[in-house]
C-alpha cells in the first residue's frame, strides 16, 4: 500500500465500537447538560455581555447573542448527528478518521489537543487571579509564586494555577460516577448565582437605559454593523459544547441523550447570556459598562455592594467547571489517539474500572506545566483555530456520513440536508478568516509540527496500517 493510501485509509466504526465498549456507561442527559454548561459558561458570563454592549452593540447585545446562538446551533446539530451515529471517544478526531481518513483525523486531533490543553491552562491562570483577590484580605501569595516563569518580573511559577489543575485531575481519576456529582453540584450553584444576579437586577432596570436600543454607528461600532461585529465576538462564548461529543462512549442511550445534551447546553447558555446582557444594560447605561467587572459594577451602581464577593465566587466556580469538562475531554481525546497507535506510552489503554487514567495523567501534567510556567496571553487565540477547523470538518462530514453503509442512521439527523451542513461549514470557515493573522501563522506552525510527527511516527505505528 502506498503512503498516500495509508494516510487516507479510513477506520472501521466497528473497530472503535469494540475498543470503546469497555468504557463504563454512566452519563445521562442531565449529566451531559451539566458538563456542557460547565464548559460553556465560565467567568465570561459576568464580563462579556457588559463589555461588548459598551464597546460594540449597546443594549442590542441580546440580538448578537441570538445570532451567535443560531450559528452555533448549526454546528451543534452536526455534532449531535455525528455523536449519535458514532458514539465513540475522541470527538472530531474519531469522526475524521472514519469519514475522511487517518491523516484528517490526526490533524483534527492535533488541533484539539492544543485547544483543550491551552483553554484549561488559560482559565487556570484566571482562576488563580480571582482566588488571590478573594483571599487577599487574609493571605498574600508571594510574588515569586504568583505568575508564569519570568525572572525579570520576579515570578517563577503560578502555584495556585498548578494546584487547581492537579486537584481537578485527581477528581477525574476517581471516575465519572463519583466526580460527576461534584461537577453537577458546582454547575447548579453557578447557575443559582447567575439567576440571583438576574432576579435582583430585574428590580433595578430602568427603561430609559434601553434608549436607543440600537445606538447610531460610531467608528465601526453600534448600529446593525455593531450587532454583526458583536455576534462574531460573542460567538466564542459558546465554544465548549463540542467537547461533549468526547463523552459519547460513556453515555447511556447516546442516540437519545447526546442531542439533548449538546443542543440543550446551547439553548440554556444562549438564554442565560442573552438575559445577562439585557439585565446589565437595563441596570446601568451601556456606556458605563466598559470595565473589568461589569456585572459587579452594575450591582454596585444600584447600591448592592455585596456584589464583588458573590461574582467572584460565581466566577471561581464557573472557571472550575470549565476546567473539569475540558480536562475530561482532553483525556478522552489523548486516549483515542493512543488507541489508534499514533501516540506512544500506552495512553490508549483503560484501567480495570474502564477509565483512561494514563491519558488523564498525561493531560493533567502537561496542562499543569503550561499553567504554572508558560505565559499564555499570546497563545490562547489558538484555541479558536482548532475549534473552528473541527466545526468545518464535522459539518462537511455529515454529507458522506449519510451514505456510509456501516453506520447506523436511526438516531438524530441534522435537518435541511445537504444545505444546512454546507452553510454550517461555510460560516465556521468565515470565522477562521476573522482571526488575527498572527494566530493563523502560529496555527500553521503547529499543524506543520503535527504533520511531521505523523509522517515520522504515526503512520509507521498506526494500528490500522499494521
Amino acid at each position: 500500500m502506498g503512503m498516500w493510501q495509508r494516510m487516507f485509509k479510513k477506520e472501521s466504526l466497528d473497530t472503535y465500537m469494540r475498543s470503546d465498549g469497555h468504557f463504563e456507561k454512566s452519563l445521562n442527559a442531565k449529566d451531559l447538560i451539566a458538563l456542557g454548561i460547565g464548559a460553556v459558561i465560565g467567568s465570561g458570563i459576568f464580563v462579556l455581555p457588559g463589555t461588548v454592549a459598551a464597546t460594540t452593540t449597546g443594549p442590542a447585545i441580546i440580538f448578537s447573542f441570538i445570532l451567535a446562538a443560531l450559528v452555533s446551533s448549526l454546528v451543534a446539530m452536526a455534532y449531535s448527528e455525528m455523536s449519535t451515529a458514532m458514539p465513540v471517544a475522541g470527538s472530531a478526531y474519531s469522526y475524521g478518521n472514519v469519514i475522511f481518513g487517518e491523516v484528517v483525523g490526526w490533524v483534527l486531533g492535533w488541533a484539539l489537543i492544543l485547544e483543550y490543553m491551552l483553554s484549561v491552562s488559560a482559565v487556570s491562570t484566571g482562576w488563580s487571579a480571582y482566588f488571590a483577590n478573594l483571599i487577599s484580605p487574609l493571605v498574600k501569595i508571594p510574588t515569586a509564586l504568583s505568575g508564569a516563569y519570568n525572572p525579570a518580573g520576579g515570578t517563577y511559577i503560578n502555584i495556585v494555577a498548578v494546584v487547581i489543575v492537579l486537584l481537578i485531575g485527581l477528581l477525574l481519576r476517581g471516575g465519572l460516577r463519583q466526580s460527576k456529582r461534584v461537577e453537577n453540584a458546582m454547575v447548579l450553584f453557578k447557575v443559582i448565582i447567575i439567576l440571583a444576579f438576574i432576579i435582583i437586577g430585574f428590580f433595578f432596570i430602568k427603561s430609559s437605559n434601553y434608549h436607543p436600543l440600537i445606538p447610531k454607528r460610531v467608528n465601526g461600532a453600534f448600529g446593525w454593523q455593531g450587532i454583526i461585529t458583536g455576534t462574531s465576538m460573542v460567538f466564542f462564548a459558546f465554544l465548549g459544547f463540542d467537547a461533549l461529543s468526547s463523552s459519547a462512549a460513556e453515555v447511556k442511550n447516546p442516540k437519545r441523550n447526546m442531542p439533548i445534551g449538546i443542543i440543550g447546553t446551547l439553548i440554556i447558555a444562549a438564554v442565560l447570556y442573552g438575559i445577562m446582557g439585557l439585565v446589565s444594560t437595563g441596570m446601568v447605561h451601556y456606556t458605563k459598562l466598559n470595565v473589568a467587572d461589569p456585572a459587579a459594577f452594575a450591582l454596585q451602581q444600584v447600591g448592592q455592594n455585596w456584589a464583588s464577593l458573590i461574582i467572584t465566587i460565581g466566577a471561581l466556580i464557573g472557571m472550575a467547571t470549565m476546567m473539569y469538562t475540558m480536562t475530561y475531554a482532553a483525556s478522552r481525546l489523548i486516549y483515542a489517539v493512543g488507541r489508534d497507535g499514533l501516540l506512544p506510552g500506552g495512553v490508549g489503554k483503560l484501567n480495570k474500572q474502564g477509565n483512561p487514567n494514563r491519558a488523564l495523567t498525561i493531560a493533567t501534567i502537561v496542562i499543569a506545566l503550561f499553567s504554572g510556567l508558560v505565559p499564555l496571553d499570546k497563545l490562547v487565540d489558538l484555541v479558536n483555530v482548532g475549534t473552528l477547523l473541527a466545526f468545518v470538518v464535522v459539518s462537511l462530514g455529515i454529507l458522506p456520513l449519510r451514505h456510509r453503509k456501516d453506520v447506523n442512521h436511526d438516531g438524530y439527523k441534522m435537518p435541511g440536508y445537504p444545505v444546512m451542513p454546507i452553510i454550517s461549514a461555510l460560516l465556521s470557515a468565515f470565522l477562521i478568516t476573522q482571526l488575527h493573522v498572527e494566530t493563523l501563522i502560529a496555527a500553521g506552525i503547529w499543524f506543520i509540527i503535527g504533520i511531521i510527527l505523523y509522517m515520522t511516527y504515526g503512520v509507521r505505528h498506526s494500528r490500522m496500517n499494521q
